[in-house]
């Protein structure tokens, strides 16, 4: 009985583990794209364009 649990746990924790490998991935991606709109929008200001 305590294998099964042990287990239980084991995959519990693996799974929550890989989720949140993908998720700060998916954060980076998002603060990536925010930063190159900041990039265009400065550049189109310092042409005179804002």
């Amino acid at each position: 009985m305590k294998r099964i649990v042990a287990l239980m746990l084991l995959a519990a924790f693996s799974t929550s583990v890989l989720t949140a490998c993908n998720t700060m991935e998916g954060v980076g991606q998002d603060v990536q794209k925010v930063g190159e709109k900041v990039e265009d929008k400065a550049g189109d200001c310092k042409d005179g364009k804002c």
